[in-house]
């Protein structure tokens, strides 16, 4: 067996959010009876290392070792077993005539994890209409996914030297100019001060702005008083990180203005 890159799993950093398991198209990865990750087999990792990005804790690493060469043909066959044909269409290296299957790498539903946090960059709407001469009205501005703060890694490439807006939940849903206003241009997370666990949010917080040379950190809360403590959380994660970086905050009033 040759050296080549293959995936490395810290059982103790694991937390078993399961979004690894989500961002490997080709099935490498699953969690096992203890709620941590696994690697299925050697063969069906390719050794590119997709799932690095969404994990929280740093508990996957790629490093270069001997074991078997990754076999497309089994990655395939066991993502077609276990996803379904969709899924298999995006396996790494896998091609055939009139496009059926392509080479290619994106999110695939599965059983453990949720597909719905698989870490990606957008295209905003907005854009997308521009480009094909489209007129759109309210075209969404929102440049990635996932944007809650749970759900986020600070290491996902979208957030380098990016323009940052931390948002309460709520104040999407009560300024209407949210998007051109707010969101254009911007990477995006959100969090309630009130109703999230906040647990490991000032960590993640710091971390986030520690490794990402931010061009600038916005933080957008409602009126409320219970909402400071969001601007509060940010104004502590960027001592913790040590970055001088201005903050800039934004109030936004229950009745839809701009408040401060």
């Amino acid at each position: 067996m040759a050296e080549r890159k293959i995936i490395e799993i810290n059982r103790d950093l694991c937390d078993g959010c399961g979004l690894c398991t989500t961002a490997c198209a080709e099935g490498a990865l699953e969690l096992d009876a203890d709620n941590r990750a696994v690697l299925v087999k050697e063969i069906y990792c390719d050794g590119l290392g997709a799932c690095l990005d969404v994990c929280p804790t740093g508990a996957l690493k790629v490093v270069e070792r001997e074991g078997p060469a990754y076999d497309a043909r089994a990655a395939y066959s066991h993502v077609l077993k276990t996803r379904g044909e969709d899924a298999a269409q995006h396996v790494h290296g896998i091609s055939q005539d009139h496009g059926h299957h392509r080479q290619a790498r994106a999110a695939a539903p599965i059983a453990c994890g949720c597909p719905g946090s698989l870490a990606r960059e957008i295209k905003p709407a907005g854009a997308r209409a521009q480009a094909e001469g489209l007129s759109v009205s309210g075209a969404s501005e929102l440049g990635q996914w996932p944007i809650q703060l749970h759900l986020v890694s600070p290491a996902a490439p979208y957030f380098r030297e990016s323009d940052l807006l931390i948002a309460a939940d709520c104040t999407a849903f009560s300024l209407g100019s949210f998007h051109p206003d707010l969101l254009k241009g911007r990477k995006l997370v959100i969090a309630c001060p009130k109703l999230d666990d906040p647990a490991g949010y000032l960590e993640k917080l710091a971390e986030l702005i520690r490794l990402n040379d931010l061009k600038s950190l916005t933080v957008a809360i409602m009126s409320v008083p219970c909402c400071s403590g969001l601007y509060r959380l940010v104004e502590r994660a960027v001592e913790e990180s040590g970055v001088a970086i201005p903050l800039r905050k934004i109030v936004v009033g229950i009745d839809g203005t701009i408040a401060a």
